[in-house]
């Protein structure tokens, strides 16, 4: 197994950085404001008390998946600004509470469990970093979204612990997990179409 994606030096390894993070940014912000404008409103006429704190088709869960399989940890800086740009954009009530610590934790834990859960795996032999010659391995990368998600629900769980009835602990962590890997591939799905509209064109 190989370990995180290339190593650079030098003006061209930064230049790649801010390419590769800006990549990262933008669509997360995108798919954030897609799932907060579109999947949202729909949630909440059906699942209301959860909607809150979960959603069931999370979009910038799969943009945490691809990207640390490509970039590994380096996309985590990137993730988490994402994250925050968007509570900033998306959410009306983040201008006046963006620095309270729950959210400050909320997006660590995000950002952190794709790269832990990937870690783990590849550890354990069973996942390995995107490589140039090496095409997508999808029930890798499904395996590490199912275990991100568990990781990632986990944390939002507790975090949010003090903030939430102990009856809605369970369906916030379930719709938490639900979501995670629908979004993962709501994401992939696009990624293959777009992958194939380049290639038609």
């Amino acid at each position: 197994m190989s370990p995180a994606p290339g190593k650079t030096s030098g003006g061209s390894g930064l230049g790649r950085f801010a390419a590769m993070s800006g990549i990262v940014f933008v669509t997360y912000v995108l798919c954030h404001g897609l799932t907060a404008l579109l999947v949202t409103p729909l949630q909440h006429r059906i699942v209301s008390e959860v909607t809150v704190f979960a959603s069931l088709a999370y979009l910038p869960h799969g943009v945490r998946v691809m990207a640390v399989w490509i970039w590994g940890w380096r996309a985590v800086p990137a993730l988490m600004l994402g994250a925050y740009a968007s509570e900033l954009l998306f959410t009306p009530e983040a201008a006046s509470s963006i620095t309270e610590p729950v959210l400050f934790f909320s997006i660590l834990v995000g950002a952190l469990s794709a790269l832990l859960g990937f870690e783990a795996l590849r550890i354990a032999g069973l996942v390995d970093y995107a490589g140039r010659d090496t095409p997508p391995r999808w029930p890798q990368i499904f395996l590490v979204g199912l275990v991100t998600s568990v990781l990632n629900s986990l944390g939002q769980s507790f975090v949010f612990s003090g903030q939430m009835a102990p009856e809605h602990w369970a369906p916030v962590m379930a719709v938490y997990a639900l979501g995670d890997v629908i979004g993962l591939c709501l994401v992939v799905l696009g990624m293959v179409l777009i992958r194939r509209a380049l290639r038609a064109g």
